[in-house]
Protein backbone atom coordinates (compact mmCIF):
# COMPACT_ATOMS: atom_id res chain seq x y z
CA UNK A 1 0.00 0.00 0.00
CA UNK A 2 1.32 3.54 -0.96
CA UNK A 3 1.65 6.23 1.42
CA UNK A 4 0.31 9.72 0.96
CA UNK A 5 3.17 10.67 0.02
CA UNK A 6 3.82 8.27 -2.33
CA UNK A 7 0.35 8.75 -3.61
CA UNK A 8 0.43 12.76 -4.48
CA UNK A 9 3.87 11.83 -6.18
CA UNK A 10 2.25 8.94 -8.25
CA UNK A 11 -0.55 11.11 -9.26
CA UNK A 12 1.60 14.75 -9.64
CA UNK A 13 4.62 13.12 -11.75
CA UNK A 14 2.51 12.47 -14.89
CA UNK A 15 1.97 15.85 -15.56
CA UNK A 16 3.27 16.99 -19.39
CA UNK A 17 5.27 20.55 -19.11
CA UNK A 18 7.67 22.54 -20.73
CA UNK A 19 11.56 21.78 -19.73
CA UNK A 20 13.32 24.10 -17.77
CA UNK A 21 15.55 25.97 -19.90
CA UNK A 22 17.44 29.53 -18.22
CA UNK A 23 17.66 32.81 -20.24
CA UNK A 24 21.36 31.77 -21.51
CA UNK A 25 20.27 28.14 -22.91
CA UNK A 26 21.28 26.27 -19.81
CA UNK A 27 18.51 23.35 -19.42
CA UNK A 28 18.32 22.62 -15.66
CA UNK A 29 17.74 19.06 -14.93
CA UNK A 30 19.69 18.59 -11.44
CA UNK A 31 17.74 19.75 -8.47
CA UNK A 32 19.71 19.51 -4.80
CA UNK A 33 17.13 19.36 -2.24
CA UNK A 34 17.47 20.52 1.24
CA UNK A 35 15.27 18.36 3.89
CA UNK A 36 16.91 20.57 6.91
CA UNK A 37 19.51 22.64 8.36
CA UNK A 38 19.84 20.58 11.21
CA UNK A 39 23.04 18.49 11.54
CA UNK A 40 25.08 16.72 14.26
CA UNK A 41 28.53 18.17 13.36
CA UNK A 42 29.22 21.53 13.76
CA UNK A 43 32.36 22.09 10.74
CA UNK A 44 34.30 25.09 11.77
CA UNK A 45 33.63 26.18 7.41
CA UNK A 46 30.00 25.71 7.99
CA UNK A 47 28.28 27.05 10.78
CA UNK A 48 29.34 28.15 14.54
CA UNK A 49 29.81 26.44 17.17
CA UNK A 50 26.42 27.68 18.86
CA UNK A 51 24.16 27.55 15.63
CA UNK A 52 20.30 28.89 15.80
CA UNK A 53 18.68 26.36 13.43
CA UNK A 54 15.28 27.10 12.63
CA UNK A 55 11.85 26.05 13.58
CA UNK A 56 10.50 22.90 12.77
CA UNK A 57 7.23 24.55 11.70
CA UNK A 58 9.26 26.33 9.26
CA UNK A 59 10.30 23.51 7.46
CA UNK A 60 8.71 21.88 4.14
CA UNK A 61 6.56 18.53 5.30
CA UNK A 62 7.93 15.39 3.86
CA UNK A 63 4.41 15.17 1.83
CA UNK A 64 5.26 18.79 0.40
CA UNK A 65 9.08 17.60 -0.36
CA UNK A 66 7.29 14.63 -2.46
CA UNK A 67 5.00 17.18 -4.18
CA UNK A 68 8.18 19.49 -5.13
CA UNK A 69 9.89 16.85 -6.27
CA UNK A 70 6.93 15.33 -8.33
CA UNK A 71 6.65 19.10 -9.86
CA UNK A 72 10.45 19.39 -10.67
CA UNK A 73 10.28 16.00 -12.27
CA UNK A 74 7.65 16.51 -14.43
CA UNK A 75 9.37 19.79 -15.56
CA UNK A 76 12.79 17.37 -16.74
CA UNK A 77 14.88 17.12 -13.86
CA UNK A 78 16.62 14.08 -14.16
CA UNK A 79 18.96 13.74 -11.28
CA UNK A 80 17.66 14.95 -7.42
CA UNK A 81 20.88 15.08 -4.67
CA UNK A 82 19.09 15.15 -0.85
CA UNK A 83 21.00 17.35 1.52
CA UNK A 84 20.77 19.43 4.49
CA UNK A 85 22.54 19.94 7.04
CA UNK A 86 23.11 16.39 7.47
CA UNK A 87 19.73 15.08 5.90
CA UNK A 88 19.59 11.65 7.76
CA UNK A 89 18.95 13.45 11.11
CA UNK A 90 15.13 14.29 9.96
CA UNK A 91 12.66 11.98 11.34
CA UNK A 92 11.45 9.51 8.43
CA UNK A 93 13.53 10.75 5.84
CA UNK A 94 13.49 7.70 4.54
CA UNK A 95 10.06 8.17 3.11
CA UNK A 96 11.05 10.59 0.66
CA UNK A 97 13.73 8.25 -0.45
CA UNK A 98 11.09 5.72 -0.62
CA UNK A 99 8.77 7.90 -2.35
CA UNK A 100 11.47 8.55 -5.24
CA UNK A 101 12.23 5.18 -5.73
CA UNK A 102 9.53 5.00 -7.89
CA UNK A 103 10.38 7.08 -10.47
CA UNK A 104 13.41 5.91 -10.26
CA UNK A 105 12.22 2.47 -11.01
CA UNK A 106 10.22 4.11 -14.00
CA UNK A 107 12.90 5.70 -15.12
CA UNK A 108 10.96 9.69 -14.64
CA UNK A 109 14.47 10.26 -13.04
CA UNK A 110 18.00 9.48 -13.60
CA UNK A 111 19.68 9.10 -10.12
CA UNK A 112 18.80 10.39 -6.66
CA UNK A 113 22.10 10.80 -4.12
CA UNK A 114 22.77 11.64 -1.10
CA UNK A 115 25.19 14.24 0.78
CA UNK A 116 26.06 13.36 4.39
CA UNK A 117 28.40 13.16 6.77
CA UNK A 118 28.43 9.86 7.76
CA UNK A 119 27.28 9.93 11.09
CA UNK A 120 24.48 7.87 10.29
CA UNK A 121 25.13 5.83 7.74
CA UNK A 122 25.61 2.62 9.67
CA UNK A 123 22.09 2.85 10.59
CA UNK A 124 20.17 3.52 7.35
CA UNK A 125 23.36 2.39 4.41
CA UNK A 126 21.19 -0.37 3.21
CA UNK A 127 17.56 1.22 3.29
CA UNK A 128 19.08 3.95 1.27
CA UNK A 129 20.45 0.87 -1.25
CA UNK A 130 16.94 -0.95 -1.06
CA UNK A 131 15.61 2.31 -2.33
CA UNK A 132 17.56 2.99 -5.45
CA UNK A 133 20.24 4.94 -3.99
CA UNK A 134 23.52 3.79 -6.13
CA UNK A 135 25.94 6.37 -4.85
CA UNK A 136 26.32 9.24 -2.20
CA UNK A 137 28.87 11.75 -1.37
CA UNK A 138 30.20 11.59 1.97
CA UNK A 139 32.54 14.57 4.01
CA UNK A 140 35.54 13.82 5.33
CA UNK A 141 38.49 16.46 6.02
CA UNK A 142 40.71 14.39 8.20
CA UNK A 143 41.85 11.33 8.95
CA UNK A 144 43.46 12.19 12.44
CA UNK A 145 40.63 11.56 15.35
CA UNK A 146 42.08 14.90 17.18
CA UNK A 147 41.84 17.05 13.84
CA UNK A 148 38.64 15.70 13.18
CA UNK A 149 37.11 16.11 16.29
CA UNK A 150 38.59 19.75 16.26
CA UNK A 151 37.21 20.82 12.68
CA UNK A 152 33.87 19.38 13.29
CA UNK A 153 33.78 20.58 16.90
CA UNK A 154 33.08 16.92 18.41
CA UNK A 155 32.66 14.78 15.80
CA UNK A 156 34.31 10.97 15.80
CA UNK A 157 36.02 9.52 12.78
CA UNK A 158 35.42 5.84 14.03
CA UNK A 159 31.78 6.47 13.42
CA UNK A 160 32.08 8.34 9.81
CA UNK A 161 34.95 5.51 9.08
CA UNK A 162 32.23 2.43 10.17
CA UNK A 163 29.50 4.28 7.97
CA UNK A 164 31.63 4.38 5.10
CA UNK A 165 32.50 1.01 5.52
CA UNK A 166 28.49 0.65 5.77
CA UNK A 167 27.98 2.30 2.84
CA UNK A 168 30.28 0.35 0.93
CA UNK A 169 28.77 -3.38 2.01
CA UNK A 170 25.28 -1.82 1.26
CA UNK A 171 26.79 -1.35 -2.62
CA UNK A 172 26.97 2.28 -2.36
CA UNK A 173 29.97 3.85 -4.51
CA UNK A 174 30.98 6.83 -2.20
CA UNK A 175 32.67 10.02 -3.38
CA UNK A 176 35.03 11.84 -0.24
CA UNK A 177 34.30 15.85 0.10
CA UNK A 178 37.15 17.31 1.48
CA UNK A 179 37.37 21.04 1.92
CA UNK A 180 40.88 22.21 1.98
CA UNK A 181 41.37 24.43 4.92
CA UNK A 182 44.73 26.46 4.81
CA UNK A 183 47.03 25.68 7.99
CA UNK A 184 44.33 22.83 9.33
CA UNK A 185 44.40 20.24 6.84
CA UNK A 186 46.58 21.42 4.07
CA UNK A 187 49.40 18.15 4.86
CA UNK A 188 46.79 15.59 5.08
CA UNK A 189 45.51 16.21 1.25
CA UNK A 190 48.08 13.64 -0.39
CA UNK A 191 46.87 11.18 2.29
CA UNK A 192 43.48 11.80 2.16
CA UNK A 193 43.49 11.46 -1.79
CA UNK A 194 45.30 8.00 -1.19
CA UNK A 195 43.02 6.88 1.67
CA UNK A 196 40.27 7.46 -0.81
CA UNK A 197 41.28 5.98 -3.96
CA UNK A 198 42.56 2.62 -1.95
CA UNK A 199 39.31 2.01 -1.21
CA UNK A 200 37.78 2.51 -4.02
CA UNK A 201 36.11 5.78 -3.82
CA UNK A 202 36.41 8.79 -5.84
CA UNK A 203 37.77 12.18 -3.80
CA UNK A 204 36.96 16.17 -4.42
CA UNK A 205 38.87 18.63 -2.88
CA UNK A 206 36.48 21.92 -2.03
CA UNK A 207 37.21 25.65 -1.63
CA UNK A 208 36.07 27.39 1.39
CA UNK A 209 32.88 29.05 0.29
CA UNK A 210 31.90 32.89 1.67
CA UNK A 211 28.56 31.36 3.18
CA UNK A 212 27.19 32.68 6.11
CA UNK A 213 29.10 33.80 9.42
CA UNK A 214 30.51 31.15 11.36
CA UNK A 215 32.72 32.75 13.66
CA UNK A 216 36.01 32.52 12.18
CA UNK A 217 37.99 34.67 9.22
CA UNK A 218 37.51 33.57 6.11
CA UNK A 219 40.87 34.57 4.81
CA UNK A 220 42.58 32.32 7.61
CA UNK A 221 41.11 29.39 6.07
CA UNK A 222 41.12 30.36 2.45
CA UNK A 223 43.59 27.59 0.76
CA UNK A 224 43.23 28.23 -3.39
CA UNK A 225 43.24 24.82 -5.15
CA UNK A 226 45.49 26.31 -8.09
CA UNK A 227 47.70 26.03 -5.07
CA UNK A 228 46.99 22.59 -3.40
CA UNK A 229 47.13 21.13 -7.40
CA UNK A 230 50.57 22.59 -8.29
CA UNK A 231 51.75 20.96 -4.97
CA UNK A 232 50.01 17.20 -5.65
CA UNK A 233 51.73 17.83 -9.00
CA UNK A 234 55.16 16.84 -7.00
CA UNK A 235 54.03 13.63 -5.90
CA UNK A 236 51.36 12.63 -8.16
CA UNK A 237 50.91 12.56 -12.12
CA UNK A 238 47.40 14.11 -12.81
CA UNK A 239 46.08 13.07 -16.35
CA UNK A 240 43.53 15.38 -17.70
CA UNK A 241 39.50 13.13 -17.95
CA UNK A 242 36.66 13.94 -19.50
CA UNK A 243 34.88 12.05 -16.88
CA UNK A 244 32.11 13.95 -15.23
CA UNK A 245 29.63 13.48 -12.17
CA UNK A 246 27.44 15.70 -13.28
CA UNK A 247 28.00 18.44 -10.77
CA UNK A 248 30.91 21.15 -10.33
CA UNK A 249 33.79 19.48 -9.87
CA UNK A 250 36.38 19.57 -12.75
CA UNK A 251 38.18 15.89 -12.50
CA UNK A 252 41.85 14.33 -13.25
CA UNK A 253 43.33 11.08 -12.89
CA UNK A 254 45.75 10.27 -10.53
CA UNK A 255 47.98 7.73 -12.71
CA UNK A 256 49.81 6.37 -9.64
CA UNK A 257 46.68 5.49 -8.35
CA UNK A 258 44.26 4.92 -10.44
CA UNK A 259 41.51 6.98 -8.97
CA UNK A 260 39.99 10.58 -9.97
CA UNK A 261 40.02 13.67 -8.40
CA UNK A 262 37.83 16.33 -8.35
CA UNK A 263 38.21 19.92 -8.09
CA UNK A 264 35.54 22.54 -7.28
CA UNK A 265 37.07 25.84 -7.35
CA UNK A 266 33.81 28.43 -6.74
CA UNK A 267 36.64 31.19 -6.34
CA UNK A 268 39.99 30.48 -8.28
CA UNK A 269 38.11 29.13 -10.93
CA UNK A 270 33.98 29.16 -11.40
CA UNK A 271 31.83 26.55 -12.99
CA UNK A 272 28.94 28.86 -13.90
CA UNK A 273 28.89 28.82 -17.91
CA UNK A 274 27.77 25.12 -17.67
CA UNK A 275 25.63 25.35 -14.59
CA UNK A 276 21.93 22.72 -14.71
CA UNK A 277 21.49 23.24 -10.89
CA UNK A 278 18.81 24.62 -9.20
CA UNK A 279 18.70 24.34 -4.98
CA UNK A 280 15.99 24.25 -2.74
CA UNK A 281 15.83 24.56 1.00
CA UNK A 282 14.08 22.99 3.63
CA UNK A 283 12.14 25.80 3.77
CA UNK A 284 11.26 26.03 0.49
CA UNK A 285 12.99 29.03 -1.11
CA UNK A 286 13.88 27.94 -4.40
CA UNK A 287 17.95 29.99 -5.04
CA UNK A 288 18.70 29.50 -8.87
CA UNK A 289 22.51 30.12 -8.26
CA UNK A 290 24.28 28.91 -4.75
CA UNK A 291 26.14 32.26 -4.91
CA UNK A 292 23.95 34.89 -5.31
CA UNK A 293 20.71 36.10 -3.43
CA UNK A 294 18.19 35.59 -6.65
CA UNK A 295 15.49 33.34 -5.00
CA UNK A 296 11.51 32.37 -5.10
CA UNK A 297 9.39 30.97 -2.24
CA UNK A 298 7.74 27.87 -3.12
CA UNK A 299 6.56 26.97 0.20
CA UNK A 300 3.28 29.91 -0.13
CA UNK A 301 2.29 28.34 -4.10
CA UNK A 302 2.40 24.46 -2.35
CA UNK A 303 0.59 25.62 0.45
CA UNK A 304 -2.18 28.22 -1.68
CA UNK A 305 -3.25 25.06 -3.91
CA UNK A 306 -3.99 21.61 -4.43
CA UNK A 307 -2.81 22.06 -7.78
CA UNK A 308 0.53 23.05 -8.93
CA UNK A 309 -0.21 25.71 -11.12
CA UNK A 310 1.21 28.49 -8.83
CA UNK A 311 4.11 26.23 -7.97
CA UNK A 312 4.98 25.86 -11.61
CA UNK A 313 4.74 29.26 -12.04
CA UNK A 314 7.01 30.32 -9.07
CA UNK A 315 9.72 27.58 -10.48
CA UNK A 316 9.15 29.48 -14.37
CA UNK A 317 9.96 32.87 -12.56
CA UNK A 318 13.27 31.54 -10.55
CA UNK A 319 14.66 30.12 -13.59
CA UNK A 320 14.30 32.85 -15.64
CA UNK A 321 15.94 35.05 -12.99
CA UNK A 322 18.81 32.43 -12.91
CA UNK A 323 21.93 34.97 -12.68
CA UNK A 324 25.15 34.42 -15.44
CA UNK A 325 27.59 33.51 -12.61
CA UNK A 326 27.94 33.85 -8.65
CA UNK A 327 30.20 36.48 -7.33
CA UNK A 328 32.06 34.68 -4.77
CA UNK A 329 34.96 36.32 -3.08
CA UNK A 330 37.28 36.33 -0.17
CA UNK A 331 39.34 39.38 1.17
CA UNK A 332 40.71 40.88 3.96
CA UNK A 333 39.41 44.17 3.01
CA UNK A 334 35.71 42.66 2.76
CA UNK A 335 34.54 42.01 6.12
CA UNK A 336 31.04 40.81 5.33
CA UNK A 337 30.53 37.43 4.10
CA UNK A 338 29.17 37.23 0.31
CA UNK A 339 26.41 35.21 1.22
CA UNK A 340 24.60 35.83 4.50
CA UNK A 341 22.48 32.21 4.87
CA UNK A 342 24.64 29.48 6.21
CA UNK A 343 25.68 26.66 3.87
CA UNK A 344 23.74 24.27 6.10
CA UNK A 345 20.50 26.32 5.04
CA UNK A 346 20.75 26.39 1.09
CA UNK A 347 22.16 22.72 1.13
CA UNK A 348 25.20 21.57 -0.28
Amino acid sequence: MLSVAEEALAQRTGRSTTQLVDKFGREITYLRLSVTDRCDLRCTYCMPQRMRFLPSADLLTLDELVRLCAAFIARGIRKIRISGGEPLVRRNILDLFRALSHDLSERRIDEVTLTTNGTHLLKHARDLSSFGVRRINMSLDSLSDDRFRTITRGGDLATVLRGWDAAQSAGLAVKINTVALKGVNEDEIERLIVFAHSRGADISLIETMPLGDVGIDRTDQYLPLSLVRANLMRSFTLDSTEYSSGGPARYVVVRETGGKLGFITPLTHNFCENCNRVRVTCTGTLYSCLGQNNAVDLRSPLRASSDDDLVHQAIDAAIMDKPQGHDFIIDRNVKKVAIARHMSTTGG
